[in-house]
């Protein structure tokens, strides 16, 4: 499926992707803030959880969306992720599916399940690729029934090809109340007016586990609209569903070159505190988040963020690391 630049998650190709195009895989978009050096984030090491963990091999996967983002557009491996989380005490990772071409999704599931029980790298579990929509779903992921690995399944909900209200039709509901039979989560990754539909969807699988990606999608640049009044009225509806957490990410990748952390708190304030302390999770969103900063100045920035709000460490500890092992059931990996 091909998506729009605006549907895909609005900001990955109406960003002026060459403007922040990276020199390697490896490094970092040059969109940070002055006011924020990489080395603070050392000094106070929470050991840390990214629960959102992309990665793609061009060579061995198609990504029809990044094709025409030069930032994005090239292979994004484990030892690129090990390199740009160095010295960021990342103790373990949730791979989060990466929208290949849908007839790639199973040899994609079982590129991450190899990482996952491989030495060497942080990946301890994985949220997959799925179409709820299909008659085909239940066979699809029954292949995974039973992984210690396998923890969810994502669509992205904002595509061309996805209308509003596309998560309520009948066989997308039984797939997902699937989900919950088999002890898996399901992300939802919608547009930001459109998150009534995710809490419709929820209301109707009370034995499924959701996790709202991206704080939401709202572009940390978004006035006083109806828009943002529909996301925080949605945010707010979710985060009355005991089952349903919010990834704290995103934010950073919708932010101008130049950004302050006073620029981009506003989005990250509310989504944290509808959610409260035990509901909500640090999500790196690499390498996505390079459109607006390296992985180090995104924790930097938290850091800063969490701090303003007078968070106590035992908090800090809960959104870093402590909610991510808890909802997912992670496992250390064996020495």
């Amino acid at each position: 499926m091909t998506f729009s630049p605006l549907d895909r998650r609005r900001f990955l190709l109406s960003t002026a992707a060459g403007a922040l195009a990276v020199a390697a895989p490896g490094s970092q978009a040059r969109a940070e803030s002055p006011a924020l050096p990489e080395s603070p984030v050392a000094a106070n090491p929470i050991p840390i959880v990214d629960t959102h963990q992309h990665l793609w091999d061009l060579d061995k996967f198609n990504l029809p969306w990044c094709k025409d983002n030069a930032t994005l557009n090239r292979s994004f491996v484990t030892s690129h992720y090990l390199q740009a989380t160095q010295g960021l005490n990342v103790v373990k990772t949730v791979y989060m599916e990466v929208d290949v071409t849908p007839t790639q999704q199973v040899q994609e599931a079982e590129y991450v399940l190899d990482l996952c029980r491989t030495r060497g790298n942080p990946m301890v579990g994985a949220v997959i690729s799925g179409r709820p929509g299909s008659e085909a779903f239940a066979e699809y992921i029954g292949k995974f029934k039973g992984s210690e690995f396998i923890k969810g399944v994502r669509q992205v909900l904002h595509g061309d090809g996805d209308p509003k209200g596309f998560c309520l039709g009948a066989q997308f509901v039984k797939s997902v109340q699937l989900l919950g039979e088999l002890g898996m989560c399901f992300d939802l990754c919608m547009r930001p007016d459109e998150l009534g539909d995710a809490d419709k969807l929820v209301a109707q699988c009370p034995k499924t586990r959701f996790v709202v990606d991206h704080c939401g999608n709202l572009d940390v640049n978004e006035g006083n609209t109806p828009r943002r009044r529909a996301w925080e009225d949605g945010l707010k509806a979710l985060a009355q569903r005991p089952n349903t957490v919010c990834k704290i990410s995103g934010i950073i990748a919708t932010a101008k070159p130049g950004w302050t952390v006073d620029q981009v708190q506003r989005n990250f304030q509310f989504a944290m505190e509808t959610f409260g302390p035990d509901r909500r999770m640090f999500a790196g969103d690499w390498p996505v988040c390079t459109l607006g900063a390296s992985l180090a100045e995104w924790i930097n920035a938290l850091k800063k963020m969490t701090a303003n709000m007078g968070m106590s460490a035992t908090d800090q500890k809960k959104l870093f690391h402590d909610n991510a092992v808890k909802f997912y059931g992670l496992k250390d990996k064996p020495a």
